[in-house]
């Protein structure tokens, strides 16, 4: 005897084996049990889901005949009747299933319709489905209408579609539509598990968990993997032999990227995807694992407690990476892992292409080496500036030295590092956007050098970085601080929180109290102020130098407008 794969043996054969569709089964029963018949079903959802099954199962229900060949219409079809017995194995004359996506023209609906005049010769109704609807013609539609919306009493029509999207709202307001869902990963790993059983084959639960992820919600899916499985494995599911054959990656590398990113070491980043490679492993799944575990991280950052709701072997180290990474930077992985599959196409290389989306990451962790900077005494500034100077000095840069002008900035001022291009045409000089307004504060001048501190310890980054950067110290007393900031994104509970305890850290036990108006002094804004000036020097430095002046009257050279930047703006 031929062998019958798993996904036709155990089709639901009636509505109590129907899975994972039970908004659909309950009120299919309850119509049959109160004869309430609608004369056209749709039925919706991705491949796999039960939209034929249902299909069928209805049709029996409208026909069965019972055991003793006296039943009516009936929500539990006996399924030993010969109605029943004819419509599984297709054999029921008055049961017709019409594939559109190969019979989609206007002749074969005028065909199909030409068998409605006549009543059902075997059966109690005639059922006429019409599989992929949505790939009918216009025609096709056009010539249907007219029956679907009033047809014999002995006649259903039953659609099915996996794109409603592209069925006529004519055709829709003649139907009563149901969404099939696709199936959740642990409906297809409870009954993965009963058929493994009835079947009599060893399984490992991680194994069918993984078949359960793989068949994105597709129950058929999930047992023509099934299959596969079984002969990969020889008779055995394991759950090596599985991840080998779906080219899994395994929950290990997952949780080295993400602990790896989380401490900000890039060569670990690279090294463990270096292993994908090695390994023959996807990196598309990798980014597709890396997102299901960052969002039960993101879970357990807003609930801890369903830390021990869950019987998953990950869960104890899912819960210190979501202590360890930030919620912020949490969500910003999610989002850059999700975007990030999409890209895997156009890289020659994915396994490149998936070392980008995740050293984008740290990217964007932001740099706190500005403030660094400014938290240093300036004994050590000037030193670190002078050696700065002498590594990027430039041609330019070495004519500006014999210049009076420059001579005379380095005596009332700091040197300025320059960095610029060759001089080349342009037609207007340097345009730049003026600085918002700066009223130094003496509360001003205290809170940026707090916040200078937080950062060159690290103590703060991301959103809270930004926080303390955009916003104004207003008033302060012993226990409670308030600050002003302009941009009501900002003030967020979690951000507050972290900037209030990395102030308790330093010694400032304090309440931050946070309103929405106009800064007129803070952090960023006196960084804004201080790079204006230092942009301003150096453009007057090139231009006041006699070389650069000469060029310009003797060759009729000009400067290339934003091409003067100083040394600290160039990243």
């Amino acid at each position: 005897m031929s062998y019958l794969v798993l996904a036709r043996k155990y089709r639901p054969r009636n509505f109590t084996e129907m899975v994972g569709q039970g908004h659909v089964v309950q009120a299919l029963t309850n119509a049959l049990v109160q004869q309430r018949l609608h004369h056209a079903y749709l039925f919706t959802g991705t491949r796999g889901v039960g939209k034929t099954t249902v299909s069928r199962i209805l049709a029996k229900s409208l026909n069965c005949q019972g055991i003793d060949g006296q039943g009516g219409i009936t929500a539990e079809p006996c399924g030993v009747c010969q109605a029943c017995k004819d419509i599984d194995s297709g054999r029921f004359i008055d049961y017709t299933e019409l594939d559109a996506a190969s019979n989609r023209g206007v002749d074969e609906i005028q065909s199909l319709l030409e068998q409605a005049v006549y009543k059902p010769v075997q059966g109690r109704f005639k059922v006429f489905m019409i599989d992929e609807v949505h790939m009918l013609t216009n025609t096709a539609f056009n010539a249907m209408l007219k029956t679907l919306e009033e047809p014999p009493e002995y006649l259903k029509f039953v659609l099915a579609t996996t794109d409603p999207q592209k069925v006529p709202v004519t055709v829709l307001s003649r139907c009563l539509q149901f969404n099939l869902r696709p199936m959740a990963p642990e409906t297809v790993f409870e009954h993965l598990t009963q058929v493994l059983s009835r079947e009599n084959l060893p399984a490992e639960p991680m194994a069918l968990k993984l078949l359960a992820r793989a068949a994105r919600g597709s129950m058929r899916d999930a047992l023509s993997l099934t299959d596969q499985a079984i002969a990969f494995g020889s008779g055995q599911l394991q759950e090596a032999t599985v991840r080998l054959m779906l080219g899994s990656v395994d929950r290990s590398h997952v949780m080295g990227l993400i602990d790896a990113l989380a401490r900000g070491h890039g060569a670990d980043v690279v090294s463990i995807v270096e292993a994908l490679r090695l390994n023959g492993l996807s990196a598309a799944t990798a980014l597709e694992d890396m997102s299901v575990v960052l969002q039960r991280m993101a879970v357990l950052q807003a609930v801890p407690q369903t830390d021990a709701e869950s019987d998953d072997p990950d869960q104890q180290e899912m819960a210190r990476l979501s202590r360890t990474m930030p919620a912020d930077e949490t969500q910003l992985l999610y989002s850059i892992c999700l975007h990030g599959r999409a890209e895997l196409g156009l890289a020659p290389d994915e396994y490149a292409a998936v070392t980008m989306v995740l050293l984008r990451l740290l990217a964007f962790k932001p740099s706190a080496m500005g403030l660094k900077q400014a938290a240093l005494p300036e004994a050590q500034k000037k030193t670190s500036l002078t050696a700065q100077t002498q590594q990027t000095a430039t041609p330019v840069r070495a004519v500006a030295q014999a210049s009076p002008v420059k001579a005379q900035l380095e005596t009332s001022a700091p040197p300025i590092q320059v960095k610029t291009l060759a001089v080349r045409d342009a037609s207007e000089p340097s345009q730049r956007a003026a600085p918002r307004s700066l009223v130094i504060t003496e509360e001003g001048q205290f809170w940026a050098e707090t916040v200078a501190s937080l950062v060159a310890a690290e103590s703060i980054n991301a959103l809270v970085r930004e926080l303390a950067l955009q916003s104004q110290l207003v008033a302060r007393d012993t226990d409670q601080w308030q600050l002003r900031i302009e941009s009501e994104s900002l003030n967020q509970g979690t951000a507050r929180e972290r900037l209030q305890a990395a102030l308790n850290a330093v010694g400032h036990s304090v309440k931050l109290v946070i309103e929405i108006g106009k800064v007129s002094d803070s952090p960023a804004l006196r960084n804004a102020a201080t790079l204006a000036e230092k942009q301003k020097a150096a453009e007057d430095l090139i231009q006041s130098d006699p070389l650069v002046q000469k060029m310009i009257h003797e060759f009729g050279a000009k400067i290339v407008p934003g091409s003067i930047k100083p040394i600290s703006f160039i990243s």
